[in-house]
């Protein structure tokens, strides 16, 4: 049989499987392989007599063998699922055997018990012998609970050394895939120091604690007015004695040094509550409520929020009426970030009010959370920050996982470039895409190392302990990140850091810092920062998004009858871009109630439906409108006339090519948009219906969103889950105000 190892190959119904062990998991293999029909014959063995029978009187297997050499005869596959312990002794008779070119397979937990038995046995691993572990279970136990679905949606882990058979790791995996498993390759070792930390501890923990709890004198009433809490922990401690009892001495050194470590930290605990140092224990407990679902993340490779899930989540838009009432769109991602950053290096305690709970902004929560920083929250936009300085971050445990969030990279590059251990950083399939030189080129001007993935993309990886010297940078390009980079590490280098920037872009970082009662000085758009201050925790308002904003401003501006006030919305100077443009265009927004909080100005923002026109959008005001562009484009494609956009090349290297996928979307609903190198030129027409792609872009799924309303029919939005980056609740606010948009089938 030909393969490539990883392939997903069934094989033909050829051949004999024998599984040797049949309980749970033994006759759960069998019974699966055998209703899949995968083998000619399937042949089982046990030493109990009454599992041989029942086996074969449930059609578990097709008979059964009265001896492990009678199983292995002329097998093709030999699957061992008898106990850890007791497979060093099955091993021993396998290696005496003629098995031709047998596979020989488990499903141990614990890999180099089986492994070093193996090499001992045949005198080296066999490269036919592919360990295994698939991670399912059930409460019940023997032949009889045998479910050929048993292991469908759960991880196999298979642990192939080096020299291993190609084709018999295809194999093997190929018929864990057959059952519905996930199937994953790892080093041995590292499966046993997992599956110590992860399976092996929590239930030496459950068994020690009922059984410390059992031995008390006051055991009754502690059973008795136990709670759920207990009762979920407890749990497993319910599994087979037996079992555990073989595993723990099979996988003695990975459990005995992942106890090791849990005992240092349990007597840090208790340390901590003797000494009632409630910031330890703050600490502790915010970081672990955060690091399930963190962690959970991670390994689903996706965003913090569960409520965009689908890799093709659709939605569906129709033509809709006015928009009316009030809104209040969420806290402004920019400020949000920089809250977090700029707190967590304070002294002492911030507060922020207004957080977004967005997957972006989270993701820079999470990073600080891992360099040792106590942060409560986020509940309903209230985070608390309790700084640590300046000189108070420590080493994460591991690279710092920043999701989708650009921001999140660009500006920590900066602060990471200049701490005293080394840091890597890295993101998602749609983040490591991203362009990383144009922070790492002044970065190592000033004096830092790092290293960037090929083309300058992440992930990053920064050498700490570096000595950082203030420089004067020309920013080749207007960007707020790369600026705000070099001004987070020129909080460390020596001397002067000068940021001149071509044409302005937003201040957040600037206004932050003075906030926090450091010095900026800012001369034009040259910004000078140096370094020996100091933060000072404080309290942080943030205001609504104009970024969000900016979908609501452009579809009450095209849907006719439309009147809508949004609250509290940030009119930052250097964010307004969007309003100016489309007052140019012609639209009706009227600033209310403007005033400033902490630091930043705030508005309340009246918008009515007018009729826009196309323009020639000023140069001058797209380094201040830059993330809102795709609704924008919408706008003029709703405008009597031609728009023209120029100087935006920084749009082809944001979450998607905004450019370019704006176009093919506008030209699929009718539109003539003709995407330039560095811009577009859009006619306004007549919207239609049809399908647009958003390529995992949350501004373009919400833009598409917004053109529904003047769309002749039905618009279907593809790969809409990134939404949850920037607009947590988008659907919710759109349909409050008007717009007939929702997840496809939730309508």
């Amino acid at each position: 049989m030909t393969a490539v190892a990883g392939q997903n190959m069934v094989p033909a119904a050829s051949g004999r499987l024998a599984v040797i062990g049949l309980g749970l998991i033994g006759g759960s293999f069998a019974l699966g392989i055998r209703e899949k029909k995968l083998f000619a014959e399937v042949v089982g063995f046990d030493m109990d007599a009454p599992s041989r029978d029942t086996a074969v009187r449930l059609g578990i297997v097709d008979r059964c063998a009265d001896s492990l050499e009678e199983a292995c005869a002329d097998a093709d596959v030999i699957q061992l699922a008898v106990p850890i312990l007791a497979i060093e002794q099955v091993i021993d008779r396998l290696a005496a055997l003629a098995l031709g070119q047998a596979i020989i397979t488990d499903v141990g937990s614990a890999k180099g018990n089986v492994v070093r038995c193996a090499t001992r046995a045949f005198g080296r691993m066999p490269v036919r012998f592919i360990p295994g572990h698939p991670i399912a279970g059930s409460e019940r136990s023997g032949v009889s609970a045998a479910q050929g679905e048993l292991f469908r949606n759960h991880k196999v882990i298979l642990t192939p050394l080096a020299d291993t058979d190609p084709l018999a790791v295809a194999r093997v995996r190929s018929l864990w895939q057959a059952l519905g498993a996930d199937v994953e390759l790892m080093d041995v070792s590292h499966h046993d120091e997992v599956l110590a930390a992860t399976s092996h501890l929590p239930h030496l923990l459950a068994f020690g604690l009922v059984d410390s709890l059992a031995r008390s004198h006051e055991s009754l009433d502690i059973f008795r007015y136990a709670a759920g809490g207990f009762r979920d922990f407890t749990r497993i401690a319910g599994s087979d004695p037996v079992m555990w009892h073989d595993i723990f001495r099979a996988n003695r050194g990975a459990v005995l040094e992942v106890l090791d470590t849990f005992r240092h930290d349990l007597d840090q605990l208790r340390s901590a509550i003797d000494s009632q140092d409630g910031h330890y224990l703050l600490g502790v407990f915010t970081r672990a409520r955060a690091a399930r679902e963190h962690f959970g993340k991670i390994l689903a490779q996706r965003a913090y929020v569960d409520a965009m899930h689908s890799d093709d989540l659709i939605f569906l838009a129709h033509p809709g009426g006015p928009l009316s009432g009030t809104l209040r769109v969420p806290g402004d991602k920019s400020i949000s970030h920089r809250a977090i950053m700029l707190g967590s290096l304070a002294d002492g305690v911030t507060e922020v009010e207004g957080f977004l709970e967005g997957e972006d902004a989270l993701a820079t929560l999470q990073a600080f959370r891992d360099m040792g920083v106590v942060i409560e929250g986020p509940e309903q936009g209230r985070v608390t920050i309790h700084g640590v300085g300046l000189q108070g971050l420590k080493p994460p445990p591991g690279p710092l996982y920043l999701g989708n969030s650009g921001t999140s990279m660009r500006l920590l590059s900066g602060l990471m470039s200049a701490q005293g251990f080394d840091t890597v950083l890295t993101g998602d399939e749609s983040l490591s895409r991203r362009p990383m030189n144009r922070v790492a080129r002044p970065l190592r001007e000033m004096g830092a190392q790092i290293e960037t993935g090929p083309e300058g993309r992440p992930p990053l990886q920064i050498r700490g302990g570096q000595a950082l010297q203030g420089i004067h940078y020309e920013m080749p390009v207007a960007s707020a990140q790369v600026k705000s980079c070099l001004l987070l590490a020129g909080l460390y280098a020596a001397g002067e850091t000068v940021v001149t920037e071509p044409a302005p872009t937003r201040d957040h970082t600037e206004r932050m810092l003075r906030g926090f009662g450091y010095p900026v000085r800012v001369d034009g758009r040259t910004v000078r920062i140096t370094a020996g201050g100091r933060l000072q925790g404080t309290r942080i308002e943030v205001p609504a998004d104009i970024s969000s904003a900016a979908f609501f401003l452009v579809a009450a501006s095209i849907a006719e009858g439309s009147d809508l006030l949004l609250e509290h919305v940030g009119i930052n100077p250097t964010r307004t871009g969007v309003i100016d443009i489309l007052r140019l265009m012609g639209a009706s927004i009227e600033v209310l109630n403007a005033r400033e909080v902490g630091g930043e100005p705030v508005a309340d923002l009246r918008v009515r439906s007018a009729r826009l026109t196309g323009i020639d959008i000023p140069e001058e005001l797209v380094p201040l409108a830059i993330d809102e562009f795709p609704v924008l484009f919408v706008a003029a494609a709703c405008a009597e006339g031609c728009t023209v956009l120029r100087g935006a090349e920084e749009l082809r290297v944001k979450e998607s090519d905004r450019i370019q996928v704006m176009a093919n979307g506008l030209q699929a609903l009718g539109i003539k948009a003709d995407p330039t190198a560095d811009g577009i030129v859009i006619e306004g027409g007549t919207l239609g219906s049809g399908e647009v792609w958003s390529c995992g872009d949350h501004r373009i799924a919400m833009s598409f969103s917004v053109a529904a309303l003047r769309a002749t029919g039905p618009i279907r939005i593809h790969d809409c889950a990134n939404v949850a980056t920037s607009f947590p609740g988008f659907l919710q606010l759109a349909c409050q105000a008007g717009l007939q948009v929702a997840e496809e089938g939730q309508a």
